[in-house]
């Protein structure tokens, strides 16, 4: 296992290097100096759009299609991901997790834009849409292989990275902390549950996020900004070893290690990334089933996706474990990291109540990932091949929880920097197309 473990640590270098990080935040840098910072001054707006009546063709509600790509997006990254990120990055990591959610806003933007404008029916008369197809239907069909290259990463990322052994991971970890429930037998428990909502496709996935998603984020916000009142003292110090850190690296505390400005780059962006999904192309999946004629106004609904997930959640997660002083404890990784976080603050029940919100939080993520898969393998194959994909995928769930966490991150990371350059590749090849739109949709609406 240990040779396994070097290898791919090697090749998750390699992938998460330089050239994609500068990929990412670049592409976000460029579409908000293009776009004018309209993460800034369309945001109220963006917020304003989600309760408007949906008006236009597509299989779900815009908000449906919001709270499906946050099922997907609000899961471990916000709570296991921000905790490995301080504890490999220390608190510098926040600070760079911001800064790839700002300018991922301005790319998730143009995702959901694109989204609209390039999706298609499938055979059955679903909706399909997504990079695969802004690629073909924007670039042109020489660009095939790379709208290839993306449904075959997706399919990897749903089954391999943060669709199912992720997940399920820190679910079975921290059921197994709590209530001491067998990591194999929750794996299995959760694949039923699984199976039982997949099979009916995007409306069932919908519906199953639009109750559970807005309810668990109020009860984690609620959670972590009590433990930020109680120890309100520490947070200008926090607030200054952040932003420290970020550009000097941090010195070992207690049990922290240290590290370095580089360490603190990469993790705080990768985390960012995994938590909140842009640039990685899997949210306009979701925002191509949205009811809607106007690509903007979902693009603008999307981009409260990464804003709510990073700016907010996954900012509370980390200053939470900052403040608390958790994070120098020696041999506490993952959710065991914040689960201490929350015991120190309410006692056994803090414990459980952080089990509950990780196991919904996953679990809606599985359900999201689902979903993109199933389009992926119906763009390479058709609709055909679906019922096959959805028992495999189950297959994975079941599986999750047999496996050491720290190589199935490492997996999760390597597939997920492999879905994302096709679609930064598109999002800068159709720059001109998002920025034509939305200058001709806000010059409309400034008509009136």
């Amino acid at each position: 296992m240990t040779d396994w473990l070097v290898f791919f640590k090697q090749v998750d270098n390699v992938v998460w290097g330089a050239p994609l990080l500068i990929l990412l935040v670049g592409t976000g840098i460029y579409l908000t100096v293009r776009l004018g910072l309209l993460q800034v001054f369309r945001l109220p707006k963006a917020f304003r759009l989600i309760f408007t009546e949906d008006q236009g063709e597509g299989d779900i509600s815009s908000f449906g299609a919001l709270a499906t790509a946050l099922a997907a997006t609000v899961g471990t990254g916000n709570i296991v991901g921000v905790a490995t990120a301080i504890q490999t990055g220390g608190p510098g990591a926040l600070f760079w997790m911001w800064i790839a959610a700002f300018f991922g806003m301005a790319t998730k933007y143009a995702e959901g834009l694109l989204a609209i404008r390039y999706r298609t029916k499938d055979d059955n008369g679903h909706i399909s849409g997504g990079p695969m197809y802004y690629i073909l239907h924007g670039m042109g069909k020489k660009w095939r292989p790379l709208a290839i290259f993306f449904a075959l990463a997706g399919v990897l990322v749903a089954l391999f990275g943060i669709g199912t052994m992720t997940q399920v991971n820190a679910i079975t970890g921290a059921l197994k902390t709590s209530f001491q429930i067998s990591p194999q037998v929750a794996s299995l428990v959760i694949a039923g549950i699984v199976s039982a909502v997949i099979f009916g496709g995007i409306h069932w996935i919908s519906k199953v996020s639009e109750k559970v998603v807005p309810f668990m984020a109020a009860a984690y916000i609620f959670a972590t900004v009590y433990i930020l009142i109680l120890n309100m003292d520490q947070l200008p110090t926090v607030l200054s070893q952040v932003f420290q850190g970020a550009f000097t690296g941090t010195a070992a505390i207690g049990g922290f290690s240290g590290a370095l400005v580089k360490e603190a780059i990469q993790k705080g962006v990768a985390r960012g990334v995994f938590s909140n999904e842009s640039g990685l192309g899997s949210a306009p999946i979701a925002a191509a089933a949205a009811k809607t004629e106007e690509p903007v106004e979902q693009g603008l609904i999307s981009m409260t996706g990464t804003f709510i997930d990073t700016i907010i959640i996954c900012s509370l997660t980390g200053l939470a474990i900052l403040v608390t002083g958790q994070w120098t404890t020696v041999g506490e990784v993952g959710s065991d990291l914040t689960q201490q976080v929350f015991i120190s603050t309410f006692g056994h029940i803090g414990g459980i109540i952080l089990t509950l919100c990780l196991v919904l939080f996953a679990t809606t993520t599985i359900l999201g990932w689902s979903y993109y898969g199933e389009r992926c393998v119906e763009f390479l194959a058709g609709v055909k091949l679906i019922p096959y994909y959805r028992l495999l995928f189950i297959l994975m769930v079941g599986l999750g929880g047999f496996l050491q966490l720290e190589l199935v991150w490492i997996i999760a990371d390597i597939v997920n920097g492999l879905m994302a350059l096709p679609n930064l590749i598109a999002l800068l090849a159709l720059s001109p197309a998002i920025i034509k739109e939305s200058k001709r949709y806000f010059k409309k609406k400034k008509r009136g």
